[in-house]
C-alpha cells in the first residue's frame, strides 16, 4: 500500500485545552522577562531603543485576556515553555501586537488597540535603554532591523524560543502573517547567531538611565512644581495613621485590609508564652517557648517584622526551605525572640507551622532579611534550637527553655571532648563555626550538642533556620547521636551531610547495617546507610556508604531520593561496590541488613551467597545487578 502525505489538521476550537485568566496571569508573572525580550526583538528599531523598550513592556502588560478563557488562540503544534499553555497564549498575543506595531511603524502611526494616551508609556526626565553589547550584538541588531517584522519574528522564534520550522509556521500563521514560508526564507539571510539573543544588549528588563533634554525641561518648571505639590499631598495622606507604608520600613504597600490581616499585623496581639509554661506542658515544642530578648517591648520593631512578613518589599532578601510557604500568617503569631544580635535587630516568630526570622541592621531598615522554615510536628530535640544569626562563618543559636548546656564538637573527631559554648540568660549560645559554610576539602564538621532534662542531643547546621537532628541505629528505633558509639559511627560519614544542605532536612539517621570481612586478610569493611528526612515528608535522600580499613572517610556507593529503603516503613537496604585489594585483585562486595537471607549478582559478575554478605572476584569496571531475598521470603532491590 502506497503512503500518502497528509497535511496535519488544525484542531477545532472545541478540542483545544482552555486557558483561564489565572493561568495566563501566572505565566505572565513567571515568564515576563522572556516575553518582553521577545517583543523587543520583534519590534522595529526606527523609534529608538528607549521607545522600543517602553513599547515592549507596554505590549506584554496588555497581553492578558479580557474573558475567562482563551483556548481558541492556542496554536495546535506549539506547547510553549515546558508545556505551559498560558505562556503559549501570551507569546502569541505579544507576537501579534508586536507585528502590528511593526506594520504601523512603517505607516508612521501607532498600532491599534491602544488603551493608553498617546504620550504613554513614558518615564519623565529619563531615557531608558538596555546595556550596550559588543560588536557582534550591534551587527546582529542591524541585520535584524533590515528584515521585515514577520522575518524578525521567525528568526526570534527559531533562536530564542528554539522552535522547529513547523511550529514557527504555525505560530506566525496564528499571529496573522500571510506568508510564513517567505518570512522563514528571509530570516535565513541573517546568520544563525542565536546565542546572542540572550545577551544583555537585548534585555529590556536590565536598563540604563540617562536624563532627557535638560534645557527643554526648564521650560516646564511650573508644571513640575504643581506635580510635586500634588505628590506631596498624596504622600502625606498615605502616611496618615491607619494606612500607608511609612511606619513599616521595608514592607511593601498594603494590598488589603480585613480583620484577620489587621490582627496579624498588630504587635499588641502577638502570642507571648510565660517563662515557666514549658515545665507543666504535656509537650515540648515551639509552642511553649517563652518570648525572650531585650527588644520584646519594641513595638516599632515588632510592627516592621510583622509587616514585612505579610508583604515583603523588593529590597527584602527572602529565603524559604523547600516546601515552605512564604505567605502572611493566618492570625497573630507567637513571639519567640526579639533582641540585638551581632549588630542587627532580630525577631523570631512562630505560627504553628513555620518558624520565621526577621533581621535588619541596627541602624537602618535597608537590607532587611526574612527567612522561613517548616517546623510542623517538631518536638523535643527537633524543637530545641533555631538559628539566631550568621556572621563571619559563625552561627549563634536560640535554644529551648529546657536546654541547660550548649557545646560544640567536631563530628570527625569522636574522641575529642565537647567545648562549652556558653548560654546566656535568654538562651543564646556563643558563636559556633557553621558546617554549612565550609568550602573545599572537608577537614572538620562542627555540630551543636545540647543537654537538657531529656539528655544530650546532637544537631547539625545544614544552612537552614532549624538545624537537623542527628541520630543512629536501626530505622525503626533511632536514638540520639551524643553517645560514644554513635559518634564513632558518624565520624567517617559526617562530610556526606554536605549533600543534603538546603533541602529542608528535619533529621538524618546513620545506620551501620553490616560489617564485611575483606578477602586477603585486608580487614573489615563497615557498611552504613544515611537517610535524611525532610519537614515536608517527601523527598528523603538515602546514601549507602562503605568504609574500608585505612580510609579516613566513607565512600558513597549508591544514592536515591524518594525511596522507602533504609527508613521506618522499609528498614531494609542492599548495596554493592567494586573494591581493589592491596594485592591488586578486584572484588564485588555487596551487603544487606541482618534480615537478608541471600544476595545474588548477575550481569558482569555472576555469584550467589547465603546470608547478607557477598564477596566475588570481578573485573575492573564490571557492571553487576544485585538482588536480595529477605528471611520472610520478600525480595530486596539494591540501591543504585
Amino acid at each position: 500500500m502506497q503512503s500518502q502525505d497528509v497535511a496535519p489538521r488544525r484542531p477545532s476550537s472545541a478540542s483545544r485545552p482552555a486557558v483561564g485568566v489565572e493561568q495566563a496571569e501566572a505565566a505572565l508573572v513567571e515568564h515576563y522577562p522572556r516575553l518582553v525580550r521577545l517583543a523587543y526583538l520583534v519590534l522595529p528599531s526606527g523609534r529608538g531603543r528607549g521607545r522600543r523598550v517602553l513599547l515592549a513592556h507596554s505590549l506584554v502588560q496588555r497581553a492578558l485576556p479580557r474573558g475567562r478563557s482563551c483556548a481558541s488562540a492556542i496554536p495546535a503544534q506549539s506547547t510553549g515553555r515546558d508545556g505551559d499553555l498560558g505562556y503559549t497564549y501570551l507569546r502569541l498575543r505579544v507576537l501579534r501586537t508586536a507585528l502590528e506595531a511593526g506594520r504601523a511603524a512603517g505607516r508612521g502611526r501607532w498600532p491599534r488597540r491602544r488603551p493608553l494616551p498617546p504620550l504613554l508609556p513614558q518615564v519623565w526626565g529619563l531615557r531608558l535603554f538596555p546595556r550596550s553589547g559588543g560588536a557582534d550584538e550591534l551587527l546582529l541588531d542591524q541585520q535584524l532591523s533590515s528584515l521585515t517584522a514577520p522575518a524578525r519574528a521567525a528568526y526570534v522564534l527559531r533562536g530564542l524560543e528554539r522552535l522547529p520550522d513547523t511550529a514557527v509556521r504555525e505560530v506566525l500563521s496564528a499571529a496573522g502573517v500571510a506568508d510564513p514560508g517567505a518570512a522563514l526564507r528571509q530570516a535565513e539571510q541573517v546568520p544563525a547567531h542565536h546565542a546572542l539573543l540572550e545577551s544583555p544588549e537585548f534585555d529590556p528588563c536590565s536598563l540604563q538611565a540617562r536624563p532627557t533634554d535638560l534645557v527643554r525641561r526648564r521650560q516646564h518648571t511650573r508644571a513640575a512644581l504643581a506635580a510635586a505639590a500634588a505628590l506631596a499631598v498624596c504622600g502625606a495622606l498615605v502616611a496618615l495613621p491607619g494606612g500607608g507604608w511609612g511606619p513599616d520600613g521595608a514592607a511593601a504597600p498594603a494590598y488589603a485590609q480585613n480583620p484577620s490581616a489587621e490582627a496579624a499585623l498588630d504587635p499588641g496581639r502577638l502570642t507571648r508564652i510565660g517563662p515557666a509554661t514549658w515545665r507543666t506542658s504535656s509537650r515540648l515544642d515551639f509552642s511553649v517557648w517563652p518570648a525572650r530578648g531585650n527588644l520584646t517591648g519594641d513595638t516599632a520593631l515588632l510592627r516592621r517584622a510583622l509587616a514585612v512578613w505579610a508583604r515583603s518589599g523588593g529590597s527584602v532578601r527572602v529565603s524559604a526551605t523547600p516546601g515552605t510557604a512564604s505567605g502572611a500568617p493566618a492570625g497573630p503569631p507567637q513571639l519567640l525572640y526579639a533582641g540585638d544580635v551581632d549588630a542587627a535587630h532580630v525577631v523570631i516568630l512562630y505560627d504553628g507551622l513555620r518558624v520565621v526570622r526577621y533581621a535588619e541592621p541596627d541602624d537602618s531598615t535597608a537590607g532587611a532579611a526574612l527567612d522561613f522554615a517548616r517546623a510542623d510536628g517538631a518536638s523535643g530535640a527537633e524543637a530545641s534550637a533555631v538559628v539566631l544569626a550568621r556572621s563571619d562563618g559563625n552561627v549563634r543559636y536560640l535554644t529551648a527553655p529546657w536546654v541547660r548546656k550548649a557545646a560544640q564538637r567536631d563530628l570527625l573527631k569522636p574522641a575529642s571532648a565537647a567545648l562549652d559554648l556558653g548560654l546566656s540568660a535568654d538562651g543564646v549560645t556563643g558563636p559556633l563555626a557553621g558546617a554549612a559554610q565550609q568550602t573545599g576539602a572537608c577537614t572538620s564538621w562542627r555540630v551543636l550538642q545540647l543537654t537538657g532534662d531529656g539528655g544530650s542531643q546532637v544537631l547539625s547546621d545544614l544552612g537552614e533556620l532549624v538545624p537537623a537532628r542527628l541520630t543512629t541505629g536501626r530505622p525503626t528505633a533511632p536514638h540520639g547521636a551524643a553517645g560514644t558509639a554513635a559518634l564513632r559511627t558518624w565520624a567517617p560519614f559526617a562530610c556526606s551531610l554536605g549533600a543534603v544542605r538546603g533541602q529542608g532536612v528535619r533529621s538524618v539517621n546513620a545506620w551501620q547495617f553490616a560489617e564485611q570481612p575483606l578477602p586477603g586478610a585486608n580487614g573489615t569493611a563497615a557498611w552504613v546507610c544515611t537517610r535524611a528526612e525532610t519537614w515536608r515528608g517527601a523527598g528523603p535522600r538515602v546514601l549507602a556508604q562503605v568504609r574500608v580499613p585505612g580510609a579516613t572517610y566513607g565512600a558513597v556507593t549508591a544514592k536515591a531520593e524518594d525511596v522507602p529503603a533504609c527508613g521506618a516503613r522499609d528498614p531494609h537496604v542492599l548495596a554493592g561496590v567494586l573494591w581493589k585489594s592491596r594485592a591488586g585483585t578486584w572484588y564485588l562486595l555487596a551487603a544487606g541488613g541482618k534480615d537478608t537471607a541471600s544476595v545474588t549478582a548477575t550481569g558482569g559478575v555472576t555469584a550467589t551467597a547465603r546470608g547478607n554478605l557477598l564477596t566475588a572476584r570481578a573485573r575492573q569496571g564490571a557492571q553487576a545487578q544485585l538482588k536480595g531475598t529477605l528471611e520472610d521470603g520478600g525480595s530486596l532491590e539494591a540501591l543504585h
